[in-house]
């Protein structure tokens, strides 16, 4: 019968969820249990008894989970929320900060090939530098969310790390962080805090949460042992012709700059573009309309840092920004749907076939390729940018 489930099938079920004799629980559960095979795994890795009495402190915070079930990407389309974001305040502290620390900023550079102008743009948006790091208790919150069978494969490797930089005296038992877990002036998780913590003002003592010289010269390794590649440009805001092969533009394709210019794009001011060799994709945050932007190799180094695309592009303005770009031009879009239309949009587009995951309003990347898919099916100019006509068309 439909809908039936018999005992022996549940007995069954329970079996198999189960941790087999000898295994550690690895989620839910009894709490007290559960953190008794945290402590063995941690004594396993090397954790000593100031990090393994630390774990007796954990507790469940209720709010991490409500901040872990309820999250969601950005639902502001680009202008919006680069326009927040990128302020006279964070533009300002960031020319003092780099003017500061010039000679730290240097160092990082010349160690780690990452200029000064990518680390501040994180450093201004992850905490306005260093005013906001979160008042979540972090051993409290990792401990959360590795119990809970959410995502409990990422988290428990991170409560691991946190004990281990309890253990060693990098950070202390109460450190306070964001609700992830995540801790200091650019956000470092605990694993790459363990890492690629780097002592910036020579004191012995890697402090991401005090020390300017400590962030600054940890974010550069971060960012380098992600992929970044020293020397090369990582966004250029374009013009576009009016009309191209739409298709073309996206993250998934990549071309040589030569291409792009046989198809009209120049820089702005209608300057032609550089090093032909050089590749690059063309994105179109919001339509064809809309700005336009040249994507380099070292994009995608901010995709490893944070997977939304709004502020990964936001980030990466803010750091052409303080290498000295003007503020882009926003051109004309094409108005973008309200958040029931983005709704109804990804459920039409589901019920075509098309992945694109949680139906929450948000222009997610699954979303945008399968509007894309569907803007060429029906002929209109494929720039990934939902509208009306599309709406009414699908």
């Amino acid at each position: 019968m439909k809908g039936f489930v018999s005992v022996s099938a549940l007995l069954l079920a329970c079996l198999a969820a189960a941790p087999a004799f000898g295994q550690q629980q690895q989620c839910g559960g009894d709490f007290t249990a559960w953190l008794d095979g945290v402590r063995a795994e941690a004594r396993t890795d090397g954790v000593g008894e100031r990090g393994l009495a630390a774990l007796s402190q954990a507790k469940i915070d209720p709010k991490v989970i409500a901040r872990d079930h309820a999250q969601g990407v950005f639902a502001q389309n680009f202008i919006e929320f680069s326009s927040r974001m990128v302020n006279a305040y964070r533009l300002k502290i960031g020319k003092e900060r780099m003017k500061a620390y010039a000679d730290v900023f240097a160092r990082a550079e010349k160690t780690y090939g990452v200029p000064a102008p990518v680390i501040t743009a994180f450093w201004a948006l992850e905490t306005d530098f260093g005013a906001v790091q979160g008042n979540f208790d972090t051993l409290d919150a990792l401990a959360t969310l590795s119990h809970d069978c959410r995502r409990p494969e990422t988290f428990r490797p991170q409560l691991i790390a946190l004990l281990k930089l309890i253990d060693n005296g990098t950070v202390p038992v109460d450190v306070k962080g964001a609700w992830a877990g995540e801790i200091g002036q650019t956000q470092m998780l605990p694993k790459d805090y363990l890492a690629r913590g780097t002592d910036g003002d020579g004191d012995g003592h890697v402090d991401l949460r005090t020390s300017a010289p400590d962030v600054i010269m940890t974010t550069a390794n971060f960012l380098k042992s992600l992929g970044w590649q020293a020397g090369k440009p990582w966004m250029e805001e374009v013009e576009v012709p009016a009309r191209m092969p739409w298709d073309k533009t996206g993250m998934e394709t990549v071309l040589p700059l030569s291409q792009w210019a046989a198809w009209g794009v120049t820089k702005r001011g209608g300057a032609p573009l550089g090093q032909p060799d050089e590749k690059a994709s063309l994105v179109l945050p919001m339509g064809r309309l809309g700005p336009a932007f040249l994507m380099f190799d070292n994009y995608r180094v901010y995709l490893k840092w944070n997977q939304s695309f709004v502020y990964t592009m936001t980030a990466a303005y803010l750091a052409t920004r303080f290498a000295g770009a003007p503020a882009y031009e926003k051109r004309d879009p094409t108005p973008g749907l309200s958040l029931a239309e983005m709704k109804d949009l990804q459920r039409k587009l589901e019920a075509k076939g098309h992945d694109v995951g949680k139906i929450d309003g948000v222009l997610g990347s699954g979303t945008r390729e399968a509007v894309r898919a569907e803007q060429q099916k029906l002929g209109m100019p494929v720039d990934g940018w939902p509208t009306q006509a599309l709406l009414a068309a699908l």
